[in-house]
């Protein structure tokens, strides 16, 4: 059967490139939708007080195949996760982005001035497709300007993914999250690998088909050690950085005291991003 959480189909309506594949009593196309805020949440149900699944970051695609009054059901364009999400935190088309946020956070101003009014502040993996340059400041399309320090040409990535995902320690505990301002497990992962351009699904079991098992004993740095429902990658042979409900924010501890908290992994694996 397919995983619902990244196919667009339910019994009365789904995606009509699903056609022949499934059973649904209408298919149809999709609209390319983009995020034109920094974080959107990708929702169980079109209500705000519903349990976030996933989140789209600023640029990242969204093929919305049903609207209600507010809200748009569809999926996205990076991880392919399927849910909810507000129409107002969407632009309308898909834009080829021309570079990337490569800073764990990062503001983008009003001007081409840090003393200019800022108007959003963008998580690491965001995509900017940039219109205009001016000095050190290149202005992002549907926002403002942003130093060029903080950006990555398309194309470009950095190498050692838990180095991406030690920049995020302290970072609150968020369900669904993928945001710098708070993340889940799976999440930070997944932002490690993306600014190291790899591909990576969303949740941890999920995750745990990437690469190829490894020995306990020879684990080494940026293998993945997962859990049920639970996942971390190693610093080094003996120190484990994730985010997690434990310490409620990222946090790096010896992988012992770990496994004595929340039990035996349940997979060991090595990625080569």
């Amino acid at each position: 059967m397919s995983d619902p959480r990244v196919t667009l189909a339910r019994p009365d309506l789904a995606d009509a490139a699903l056609q022949g594949l499934i059973r649904a009593e209408r298919f149809a196309l999709t609209t390319a939708y983009r995020c034109a805020v920094p974080a959107a949440a990708i929702r169980r149900a079109p209500d705000a007080g519903a349990e976030q699944w996933d989140q789209l970051l600023f640029g990242e695609g969204f093929a919305v195949i049903e609207t209600g009054r507010a809200w748009g059901w569809g999926q996205a364009a990076r991880d392919g996760y399927v849910g909810y999400v507000r129409m107002a935190d969407l632009a309308a088309g898909a834009v080829e982005p021309t570079h990337r946020v490569a800073a764990l956070r990062a503001y983008a101003f009003s001007r081409p001035d840090i003393k200019s009014a800022p108007v959003g502040l963008y998580s690491l993996n965001a995509l900017v497709c940039v219109e205009a340059e001016e000095g050190r400041f290149l202005k992002a399309g549907g926002s403002g300007w942003l130093a060029r320090e903080q950006l990555a040409p398309a194309g470009l990535f950095e190498t050692d993914p838990a180095a991406v995902a030690e920049r995020f320690v302290g970072a609150p505990y968020q369900w669904g999250g993928r945001e710098s301002l708070g993340l889940d497990c799976s999440g930070l992962v997944q932002q490690a690998l993306y600014a190291c351009g790899a591909g990576c699904p969303r949740d941890s079991d999920m995750q745990a088909m990437l690469g190829q098992a490894v020995e306990r004993g020879a684990l080494r740095r940026n293998d993945l050690v997962f859990w049920r429902g639970h996942v971390g990658v190693m610093l080094d042979p003996a120190r484990l950085l994730h985010a997690n409900a434990f310490h409620m924010q990222v946090e790096a501890e010896p992988l012992a005291e770990a496994i004595a908290r929340i039990g035996e992994p349940t997979a060991l694996r090595r990625i080569a991003p």
